[in-house]
C-alpha cells in the first residue's frame, strides 16, 4: 500500500488527498493515535472479532492488538488526511478473526474479511466510509484475497453498524449469501 485517492469526498476533505496505508509496526503509531482520540473505539481496540481470552478490559485488548501488529499479522488500513490519520478498516485474512458467522466454511482458503469501519461522527456523510471499502478491497486482493466477505447490516439496525451498511457493499458488487444472526448479511466479492 499505500495508496491516494484524489477524489475527494463532498463536503469533508476539500481539495485533499486521502492516503491509504496498511496498520503495520512502522505505522502503529497513528493507529494508537486515532484510536486514543475521543469518541474512538479504544474500548475495543478492534478485538471484538478476533481471538482473545474474553473478557478482556481495554488495557489487555490495546495489548493484544499490538502483539498481533508487532507479529505482523494483518489487521486493517488507515486513511490519513494531511499527514493524520482519520479512520480505520478491519480488513484481513478470515482466519485472523473468530467465527464470523455459522455457515462459514473454515476450511476455505483465501478469505479475507471486512469487520469494522471507524469514522469519526464529524467526518461521517462525507464518503469516507466507501473510499476506505474501496481501499480495503484493493488491499485484500494484492495481499492475495481470493474471495471479500463483509457482514453490513441496513442502515436501520440499531446495531453492528460499525459493520458498515448492505448498500455500500451492494454498490461495489458484493453478493449476499446468507444472514449472520438477525441483522448481519454475509456478503462476498470475488477476485
Amino acid at each position: 500500500m499505500p495508496k491516494r485517492l484524489n477524489a475527494s469526498p463532498p463536503g469533508k476533505f476539500d481539495g485533499a488527498d486521502i492516503l491509504f496505508t496498511e496498520v503495520t509496526r512502522a505505522t502503529r503509531a497513528s493507529f494508537e493515535t486515532l484510536f486514543e482520540q475521543p469518541g474512538a473505539p479504544k474500548y475495543c481496540w478492534c478485538m471484538a472479532w478476533r481471538h482473545s481470552p474474553e473478557p478482556a478490559q481495554t488495557d489487555e485488548k490495546k495489548r493484544q492488538m499490538m502483539a498481533l501488529i508487532d507479529a505482523g499479522t494483518p489487521v486493517g488500513i488507515l486513511a490519513h488526511v494531511g499527514g493524520k490519520a482519520v479512520a480505520w478498516c478491519s480488513v484481513a485474512p478470515r482466519e485472523t478473526y473468530r467465527k464470523l458467522s455459522k455457515q462459514q466454511d473454515d476450511g476455505e482458503t483465501g478469505v479475507w474479511s471486512i469487520v469494522c469501519f471507524y469514522v469519526p461522527r464529524a467526518l461521517r456523510g462525507g464518503g469516507l466510509a466507501t473510499a476506505l471499502l474501496d481501499a480495503a478491497i484493493d488491499h485484500a486482493f494484492a495481499n492475495g484475497a481470493r474471495i471479500i466477505e463483509a457482514y453490513p447490516v441496513d442502515e436501520a439496525s440499531p446495531s453492528y453498524r460499525f459493520m458498515g451498511f448492505h448498500d455500500m457493499f451492494a454498490s461495489r458488487g458484493f453478493h449476499e449469501t446468507g444472514m449472520a444472526g438477525s441483522r448481519r448479511h454475509v456478503m462476498r466479492l470475488e477476485h
